[in-house]
């Protein structure tokens, strides 16, 4: 990481003394590379305070349509002098902007060290928020900011997402949707959710010395120590999820600042007042748009697609699960036998993995429905509708979920058996892929192995849905 690190700053060198088109084609679409960025924001006006240097990003990207001024006023404020090279203003302005392009491509958006992809617009924006005075309603700002903005434009969409695939992970240029999009795409609402929750950080923190890439290095750049997420801080990208979920004890408060924010639209676009049939459509569509957020991005744990992690092709012919399942089957890989703690190491985990089941023993492909790091992140192997190779005799029945690590004598992370236990099971009772009462058993319970390891087999004799397996 130290000389990737090295490397994305030099390149940062090269892109602020070159020109133009040229400057630009050198910067891949990486979180760090963005966090550099801002990096020479501040360094072109030492001493700067925060809030000026967010409202330069602002600026320099473009982001102040009269939404956005109502709350936060004006980017191009005369007080803010802060000196920005040419070329790296260019750059601000290319990588910022959210859009999607006709053919799926999603702009705006970067590739955070966890593995997951954010957009930018959103954060920066929660970001200035948290700044405004506590008697703004600051949480009512952030809200509208980050989450309402898109809301009645992505009305049409069939379901909020999809996430998507990078065209490489070591130097990111591309990012392409893996389905038909709304504008609530999955890195939008990753960026809403960081946005909101750092705005809520910034609020509590005084603004000097503090640093704007240096809120944004702690936060997505931090790396894990041994015991992974279990001895983190509590404000990490890889938290969000449970973080949001925290503080969002009220789905209401969420949805009643949502249709507030499309009611401010349609006034600041001099539109009439929407009369009583319009609103309660309105309502209900928030109320059901909330449903569906909550399920895909609280309760359901951050799933790394096969394409993230370098998966090559299923050989041969998928055969689809019948669903709803009623069984999920505990393992452990034993080898790999330590924990992973970065998706750059999961991923090679989860290609060794796959070339062992290819390979070695001939399958069709990795033989479990999903494996758990201790990154943070569950990763698809299978996935929900193909038929896994993971529980001999019962691969139709259920899903075989792995622990990356051998766990004959101690425990995976209690982060990464909270993912599977609380978040996995949630989710795939939630979307129909596991019936409510499933019963959950250790691959030692139907298969003659020693998997998954004494001391995790133990552990989930302890998890609620365990069952002993029938004679």
């Amino acid at each position: 990481m130290e000389t990737d690190g090295w490397k994305r700053t030099a390149a940062l060198v090269v892109v602020v003394v070159l020109v133009g088109t040229c400057a630009e084609a050198l910067f891949s679409r990486h979180m760090d590379d963005f966090i550099e960025a801002v990096k020479q924001v501040e360094y072109g006006s030492p001493g700067s305070d925060p809030v000026a240097v967010v409202r330069t990003l602002r600026r320099a990207a473009g982001l102040d349509d009269a939404f956005i001024r109502h709350f936060l006023g004006d980017a191009d404020s005369a007080h803010l002098e802060m000196k920005v090279n040419a070329n790296l203003f260019a750059y601000i302005r290319e990588v910022v902007p959210h859009r999607v392009s006709e053919g799926s491509q999603e702009e705006g958006v970067v590739l955070t060290p966890d593995g997951t992809t954010v957009a930018l617009a959103p954060l920066l924006l929660g970001i200035e928020a948290g700044f405004l005075p506590k008697s703004a309603g600051r949480l009512r700002t952030l809200y509208q900011l980050t989450l309402g903005k898109d809301l009645e434009r992505s009305a049409g969409a069939q379901q909020l997402g999809p996430d998507g695939c990078w065209d490489n992970v070591t130097s990111p240029r591309v990012f392409t949707l893996l389905d038909r999009p709304s504008l609530l795409t999955t890195a939008r609402v990753n960026g809403a959710v960081d946005g909101v929750l750092l705005g809520k950080e910034v609020s509590t923190k005084p603004r000097r010395p503090m640093k704007i890439s240096g809120l944004l290095a702690e936060y997505y750049s931090r790396p894990l120590g041994s015991e992974g997420l279990d001895a983190a801080p509590p404000v990490v990208s890889r938290r969000r999820r449970e973080n949001f979920k925290r503080l969002l004890v009220d789905p209401q408060v969420l949805e009643r600042q949502l249709v507030k924010s499309v009611e401010l639209q349609r006034r600041l676009r001099g539109r009439p007042k929407m009369d009583v049939k319009k609103k309660k459509q309105l309502t209900a569509l928030v109320k059901e748009r909330m449903e569906e957020f909550v399920h895909e991005y609280l309760d359901c744990p951050p799933i790394i697609p096969r394409c993230m992690w370098g998966a090559e092709p299923y050989r041969g012919t998928p055969t689809n699960l019948s669903l709803p399942l009623s069984f999920m089957y505990v393992h452990h890989t034993h080898t790999p036998s330590q924990p992973c703690l970065t998706f750059q190491q999961c991923s090679a985990d989860m290609r060794s993995m796959q070339r062992f089941h290819q390979d070695d023993r001939g399958w069709d492909d990795i033989g479990y429905s999903f494996v758990a790091g201790s990154d943070g992140s569950v990763y698809e192997g299978r996935g929900w509708v193909w038929r896994g190779a993971h529980t001999l005799g019962h691969n139709s029945i259920g899903y075989g979920v792995s622990f990356i690590g051998d766990y004959a004598s101690t425990l995976p992370s209690q982060h990464a058996m909270g993912l599977v236990r609380d978040r996995l099971a949630s989710c795939a009772v939630g979307g129909g892929r596991l019936v409510a009462n499933f019963t959950l058993q250790g691959h030692r319970q139907v298969v003659d192995t020693s998997c998954p390891g004494d001391a995790l087999y133990n552990e989930i004799r302890g998890w609620g849905h365990y069952g002993e397996a029938k004679k």
